[in-house]
């Protein structure tokens, strides 16, 4: 997928969602997320949380952090994935924050009215959790919602008696997912000496989960108890390798991830990240050579389809980007990234019409793509349809936290839509939120 913030020069593989003012800039490639799922499905399974059900996030964000804002979203940072050496080591910060939602952690800071269950909602719990997580204060005003430090604090921040609960509880989850819990042991070394460091320069992590030397004790107290209780899954180091190898390959110097590809998990992992850092340097003719090379040796992975279609249509190759896209919708017909990816493939093509149904489709079974929302709007409105085109723009404003926009937008929409349809009445929850959102 591309990269939509035309202030950056360097081609990009995810959508991206923003917030104003330093806010929230999430990363969403489908390749990752599944790599993600795979390494969160046996702990959240173990958690009694439906691996379906909640949706493991990028952040795009160096710093180290990872954090909660309801029960269906785990937010990591780009920095904590890139940073972190062990499949077990990012299975445990996954696991603690699965505990903080298996133990009812964040029932109290959930964002009112909406529990981000609605576009709007997400935007407006995504716009106190980067504040939270260490954005400008300022950027409460511009987000619509007058979140102070002290109550963003209340928000994301979690007790030591919370952040012992959640340690051991994690640990119990790692072991009966089958996850070595010296993971959790080497990810707190991570972060040792970090109650030592001013706030100013702490990781965002050591500022919402306090850090303590009698906490990695007792975590290595417990995980010693657990010792020898696991048997190491080679498929979880895959998946590990993968997403951080994708992630990696997007946000370095493609000459840095030449000369680190070998140490891939796998060979077509290497191919891939190859492929990328040869794209990135604008040599189609190596990246797609290097693409052929892949597909080869994994003809029906959905993901590495839909890279290809990714880099031909970067590359101006529409015809064939189409071709890799479809080919990706069949093997993998349910993903929702994908299809917002086929669905632009055909607007860019000239095709809104036949673009139109994959969009809607993608909207329908993720809500958080901004990208898809711009696309639908574009597809609507070349279609001669201002009614919901305005709809779907609100709804991209609200998920940007852009409340005031949103409601103007949503204004507009229900004075167009049929009152009472489903259209009028998606405009009215945007509304509704714009409205409580500018009263704080």
């Amino acid at each position: 997928m591309q990269r939509v913030l035309s202030l950056l020069v360097t081609v990009a593989f995810f959508t991206v969602t923003t917030l104003p003012a330093q806010a929230v800039t999430l990363l969403r490639d489908p390749d990752i997320e599944h790599a993600l799922k795979q390494l969160a499905k046996p702990v959240l399974t173990a958690a009694g949380l439906s691996p379906s059900r909640v949706k493991i996030l990028i952040i795009d964000d160096r710093t180290l952090n990872a954090f909660v804002i309801d029960s269906r979203h785990i937010f990591l940072h780009s920095g904590l994935v890139t940073k972190v050496k062990t499949a077990a080591e990012l299975q445990a910060v996954i696991a603690h924050e699965a505990a903080h939602i298996a133990n009812g952690h964040i029932a109290r800071r959930m964002v009112n009215a909406r529990s981000a269950k609605t576009v709007a909602g997400i935007g407006m719990a995504l716009a106190a959790a980067a504040i939270a997580g260490g954005a400008d204060s300022s950027a409460a005003g511009a987000l619509g919602i007058g979140i102070a430090s002290s109550a963003s604090r209340a928000f994301m921040g979690h007790t030591r008696a919370e952040e012992s609960s959640a340690d051991q509880s994690a640990l119990r989850f790692m072991v009966r997912g089958g996850v070595d819990p010296q993971g959790a042991v080497r990810l707190m070394q991570i972060f040792s000496g970090q109650e030592l460091v001013s706030a100013a320069r702490q990781d965002p992590y050591a500022r919402t989960h306090p850090l303590s030397r009698d906490r990695l004790r007792h975590i290595k107290a417990i995980a010693e108890a657990y010792e020898g209780r696991t048997k190491a899954n080679p498929n979880m180091d895959y998946w590990f390798s993968r997403a951080q190898g994708k992630l990696s390959a997007f946000q370095r110097a493609p000459k840095w991830t030449r000369k680190r590809a070998a140490e891939s998990a796998g060979q077509d992992i290497r191919l891939m990240r190859l492929a990328v850092s040869y794209h990135r340097d604008s040599n189609t003719a190596k990246a797609l050579k290097t693409m052929q090379q892949l597909l080869s040796l994994r003809p029906r992975d959905p993901f590495y389809h839909e890279l290809h279609g990714q880099i031909l249509l970067e590359s101006r190759n529409v015809g064939r980007a189409l071709k890799a896209y479809k080919t990706a919708i069949s093997l993998a017909p349910k993903d929702a990234l994908i299809l917002g990816s086929y669905g632009h493939a055909l607007l860019v093509s000239g095709n809104a019409k036949a673009a139109l149904p994959m969009l809607e489709k993608s909207r329908a079974r993720d809500g958080r793509d901004a990208r898809v929302l711009r696309d639908l709007a574009q597809s609507y409105a070349k279609l001669k349809n201002p009614g919901m085109a305005s709809l779907v723009t609100a709804e991209r404003y609200a998920l940007q936290g852009r409340m005031k926009d949103a409601g103007i937008h949503a204004k507009r929409a229900a004075g167009i839509l049929p009152r009472g349809s489903t259209g009028w009445q998606r405009a009215q929850d945007v509304l509704l939120a714009s409205e409580a959102a500018q009263k704080k």
